[in-house]
């Protein structure tokens, strides 16, 4: 099992050098403490538990999983003590609100250790991180009541949260749903149905869950402009905050899942219980993006986490691994040479490095518009970072989370038969990022989301102004001209690509449907692309300058030529897909699919 350690170095690379983010704080409010140094230590004490404490834990909650009798759910041997001492420790609270018994810490500072935890562990990050989904949309939604009960115990980690979406009968399509709230002479709901794969729905890691459903009030509009969010709790809470009796909400099964086996992923049963409004009626969507939008920058970690954790297991056993001889020869010494030398291996590695580095520099980019969401001094700077974050978002989640799973493909090759045994660990990688595809609505969804409410729906405005920014800097960076020269082709592509699909449409019904996905993933290959070049500049400017940390900078600016040479002309073929239409598709009859 490869042992997982914690990227420091790159990550400070990220937020000192790229993203300047102790810069960046000086300009928040309520953030201004927070400098490098502390910074440098928060990162290290995150790195140490993700290594010591979660790592370990990765393989026992693939073998063990969670147990479900009589409607109780079993977490793996050492879940539950791990996330009490990540609550003892401070973790839960980093950046929640202050008024709440949060640390109001800046949220990409949380996002850095983040990543950490879901490279460690995703099945038992998961429980973390639903919960601070769950705090962001209470705090946002909630009465002052609500927000008293509910966020500081969801805080200090004694509870925890879950979101129930999914009805059997409806995925994404959540105008279906069937879930009932019939209004209460006291003000509270009662909520019936059944929801399920609600990940993280029953477990025995706290004494409380708040479960967010969405539900329809009795006599609301059908559709998705008539349902409404609750916070329904596990355990009822007395008037003192104690918990009281067992509220009308159970689990009615578990299932058995690829991969994540650490995390309960429940089918659960509202009979009755008693809920409490979050916001208004019948705006529950709109609530609930809250938690979703959050969900989805998760994920799109999730994903890249899994990039870093399979080119770490790769890249030591392809220094490790001896076989045939290289060219030129690493080991003449010896009959064979470590495979790290052969140049197919080297692809696969470059591509594992370009994704996770590349990854992090996206998610981390995206983490600090998420601050000046929240702690922007002036309207104007929220209002500019929520909608380049509105437009990034489905890209890093999509993208990235098809990247975690070519690199866990690459990882499990690399190591040739033996990644494809469990003793190893890739394939456990492989089976637990598939999942990341699919959350928080699949990468088509995702697709569609971006061209039509993100692109289209402004007429491009804040497309343009990403690209524009883009082509600025091809213009004036001090990275290699010709790595430069190729990000500003490939710009200009995703400028002409879109004014093409914004005419074309019109005369084909089905064209978004069909490139959805393609573009989206030609707008991931694009915007990695202009993070590495960033990357690029800045290691030329060290190297020139005589830094000591040699191998690190060229490390850099060779995985951005690798990345620019190697990965970014794959969004020609994207372009070449969606430019077919959608004839090639939609004019088979469907009887002709044959079976």
């Amino acid at each position: 099992m490869p042992a997982y350690q914690a990227p420091v170095r790159d990550l400070r690379f990220v937020i000192h050098e790229l993203l300047d983010l102790p810069g960046h704080y000086q300009q928040l409010q309520g953030c201004e403490a927070v400098d490098g140094d502390t910074l440098n230590a928060i990162l290290e004490e995150g790195a140490r538990f993700a290594e010591e404490v979660l790592a370990p834990l990765n393989r026992v909650g693939d073998e063990h999983g969670c147990h479900w009798q009589d409607g109780k759910v079993t977490t793996p041997p050492g879940f539950a003590a791990a996330y009490h001492q990540f609550a003892e420790n401070g973790w839960a609270a980093l950046e929640k609100p202050a008024a709440f018994g949060g640390q109001g810490l800046p949220g990409s500072l949380a996002s850095a250790i983040n990543e950490m935890l879901f490279s460690a562990n995703h099945a038992w990050a998961m429980y973390a991180s639903l919960s601070s989904g769950a705090v962001s949309t209470i705090d946002a939604h909630g009465t002052d009541d609500l927000r008293a009960c509910f966020l500081p115990p969801l805080i200090e980690g004694r509870w925890s949260g879950t979101m129930c979406l999914t009805e059997a009968h409806c995925g994404s399509d959540l105008g279906l749903l069937r879930t009932r709230a019939v209004p209460e002479a006291d003000g509270s709901y009662r909520i019936s149905g059944s929801k399920i794969f609600i990940s993280a729905g029953e477990h025995d890691i706290t004494e409380n869950i708040v479960h967010l459903v969405l539900a329809r009030i009795e006599g609301a509009p059908a559709g998705v402009k008539g349902i409404s969010l609750f916070a329904v709790p596990k355990v009822m809470v007395n008037a003192d905050g104690s918990l009281g009796e067992r509220n009308g909400v159970s689990c009615g099964s578990i299932e058995h899942k690829m991969g994540i086996h650490g995390n309960a992923t429940c089918v659960m049963n509202f009979d009755g219980a008693t809920g409490y409004l979050l916001g208004e009626a019948n705006r529950g969507m709109s609530a609930m993006f809250t938690f979703i939008n959050e969900s989805r920058l998760a994920v799109a970690q999730q994903g890249q986490g899994h990039c870093e954790a399979s080119f770490q297991g790769a890249l030591r056993y392809a220094r490790e691994r001896v076989q045939m001889r290289a060219e030129p020869r690493l080991k003449p010494e010896q009959p064979a040479d470590p495979i790290i030398g052969h140049a197919d291996v080297r692809r696969m590695l470059l591509t594992q490095k370009a994704y996770a580095e590349g990854g992090r520099m996206l998610n981390l980019a995206c983490a600090q518009l998420v601050d000046q969401l929240h702690h922007g001094a002036t309207e104007t700077t929220k209002n500019a970072a929520a909608r380049r974050l509105a437009l990034l978002t489905p890209i890093a989640k999509g993208f990235l989370t098809e990247a975690g799973i070519e690199a866990a493909q690459l990882g499990v090759q690399v190591f040739g038969g033996h990644g494809f045994i469990r003793e190893w660990g890739m394939e456990q990688i492989s089976r637990d990022v598939r999942i990341t595809a699919i959350y928080e609505g699949t990468n088509s969804i995702q697709g569609i989301d971006l061209l039509t409410r993100k692109v289209l729906a402004d007429d491009g405005a804040e497309l343009n102004a990403l690209l524009d920014e883009m082509d600025s800097f091809c213009a004036d960076c001090k990275a290699p001209r010709e790595l430069a020269q190729q990000l500003a082709r490939q710009v200009a592509t995703w400028r002409e690509l879109t004014g093409w699909l914004k005419v074309a449409q019109k005369d084909d019904a089905n064209l978004i449907g069909a490139g959805a996905f393609d573009y989206l993933m030609l707008a991931g290959y694009t915007l990695l692309g202009y993070y590495w070049l960033r990357a690029a500049a800045i290691a030329e400017g060290e190297l020139a300058a005589g830094n000591s940390d040699v191998d690190f900078y060229i490390g850099k600016r060779e995985t951005a030529r690798f990345f620019m040479q190697r990965l970014l002309p794959r969004a020609n073929q994207h372009r070449a897909l969606i430019e077919s239409g959608s004839a090639n598709l939609m004019d088979i009859p469907d009887s002709a699919f044959g079976r």
